[in-house]
């Protein structure tokens, strides 16, 4: 059985040749893709600062942070009350502060600097969250 080839310009190229240059760019392009989804590692764990009073407080549950976005000034806190069956952390995007995973509970931190402050939970990418924080 004589196999059929194809020719790119002068150099002909055998069905076998071209399937496996075809596998090795879906490989290629599946690892990038892939790559690309993955989330980096969740940063290192802040302590709470559960001895200072918090100005807002936002409830993690059902999947959401409630409310979603706060403003508090530089020299104040935000507590978040972790309550539901699922867990969940607070994972701000410079690591400013990481909470634990957990399913009750709270977490604090003091806000030092002004700034936004945009977040997540590690496990659920798609609960975001933002801490606004005006000059005092």
């Amino acid at each position: 059985m004589k196999q059929q080839a194809w020719s790119l310009g002068a150099v002909p190229i055998s069905r076998r040749r071209m399937l496996r240059g075809a596998a090795g760019v879906l490989g290629v392009g599946a690892v990038a893709l892939l790559t690309g989804c993955a989330r980096p590692s969740k940063p290192e764990l802040v302590p709470s600062d559960d001895e200072v009073k918090a100005a807002v407080t936002v409830w993690v549950v059902d999947n959401a942070y409630e409310p979603a976005t706060v403003e508090v000034a530089a020299g104040t806190a935000v507590r978040w009350v972790f309550d539901g069956t699922m867990e969940h952390d607070v994972v701000a995007e410079d690591g400013s502060f990481v909470s634990e995973l957990v399913t009750g509970g709270s977490y604090t931190h003091l806000f030092t600097e002004a700034g936004e402050f945009p977040y997540d939970c590690s496990i659920h990418p798609e609960m975001t969250g933002m801490v606004k924080v005006v000059a005092p």
